[in-house]
């Protein structure tokens, strides 16, 4: 099984990481490029030209990719590896899960607070149950996710969660069905391997409402 809990697809590319040697897919990989500068670059999206470098999403597998000299192993020259790097693909990794929770917010996908994703959960329309990890703990039992794996996002502060939807903070929200909460279910999942500080919840965890 992929990261996330989704099932190996046979037809999903495989890239190899450089840390442990196996192969797996993409979606549970960052891949990182080499720039003009020699300066190793995290390619968030999958996009930026030249050969693709790839790491498990994983905070102790990049730390040791850049600490190992295994980037410029990889890349057969000495490159250089930004400080802190693990942290700056954790800031990436969580500015694009945002993104696409505000993408789905605009199509009509996505909704915040504590009583509308309360009506969602009840009519079935919620796909997936967000709440932010540093709201309060009290009222745990209240919202509960969906049935089945990967309904439910924990690992957002209340400020992520209120930059998707244009507030200065959010502690609960709901994804309903569709190939943008795929994305964000994918997303986040790699993300779960770099922050290391965000306990794992067992989907029932609720915080207070938003303010």
């Amino acid at each position: 099984m992929t990261r996330g809990g989704r099932e190996k697809d046979q037809d999903d590319p495989e890239r190899k990481c450089i840390v442990s040697g196996e192969s797996q897919p993409k979606a549970g990989l960052v891949r990182f490029c080499i720039g003009p500068d020699n300066q190793v670059v995290p390619d968030i999206l999958g996009r930026l030209p030249g050969r693709g470098i790839y790491v498990a999403a994983d905070r102790a597998a990049i730390a040791k990719a850049a600490t190992k000299g295994l980037f410029s192993r990889a890349a057969r020259q000495p490159v250089k590896v930004p400080d802190g790097l693990p942290d700056l693909v954790e800031a990436l990794l969580a500015r694009r899960v945002v993104d696409l929770i505000s993408m789905c917010r605009k199509a009509n996908a996505a909704v915040m607070g504590y009583e509308k994703v309360k009506d969602w959960l009840a009519s079935g329309k919620a796909r997936v149950l967000v709440q932010a990890s540093d709201g309060s703990e009290r009222g745990k039992t209240k919202l509960r996710p969906p049935e089945g794996e990967g309904t439910f996002i924990g690992l957002l502060t209340a400020g992520e969660m209120g930059l998707a939807f244009g507030r200065e903070r959010a502690i609960h929200a709901a994804l309903g069905a569709g190939g943008l909460t795929t994305r964000v279910v994918e997303e986040a999942a790699r993300l779960s391997g770099l922050r290391v500080q965000a306990e794992k919840q067992d989907g029932g965890e609720t915080a207070m409402k938003d303010m």
